[in-house]
């Protein structure tokens, strides 16, 4: 039987390496992000969430201090498996326990729906970032 996925949360310099890979493959690799708007340098001041089946990392994302959650990525190969859904739930109580009434995102547009069934609600206009469509989100917390 599959070890559960479990989710980590820790800072950069706990979690860093094992994350970065993950973006690195999926935003520069995949989706030819730049890599100097992928490494924006915000990474020390977020906290961090790296999903994990036994030793192998599968997905990553990020909880910036001012409630808004980015950089979610998940390897090919864990796509469909709950991944992305367990970090986001992970970065969303993160969230909450720190504080803030609402959590943010900027969506890719193709993933609109996957935020949708997370509670998210979309605002303002579709708009490029490294040249692909994303749209604004918003998820309200104040009354979880």
């Amino acid at each position: 039987m599959d070890d559960p996925i479990e989710i980590h949360e820790g800072s950069w310099a706990e979690l860093g390496d094992q994350a970065g890979e993950i973006r690195r493959v999926v935003f520069i690799e995949e989706q030819q992000v730049p890599l100097e708007e992928e490494w924006d340098g915000r990474d020390d001041a977020c906290r961090h969430f790296l999903a994990l089946r036994g030793e192998a990392p599968l997905g990553t994302a990020r909880l910036l201090p001012d409630g808004h959650i980015g950089r979610v990525a998940v390897l090919r190969e864990a796509r469909g498996l709950g991944v992305g859904a367990a970090l986001m739930r992970a970065a969303i109580e993160a969230a909450h326990r720190l504080g803030h009434d609402r959590v943010e995102l900027a969506a890719q547009t193709h993933a609109l729906a996957f935020y949708e069934n997370l509670g998210f609600v979309a605002f303002g206009e579709v708009f490029l970032d490294a040249g692909i469509p994303h749209r604004n989100m918003r998820l309200t917390l104040k009354d979880r």
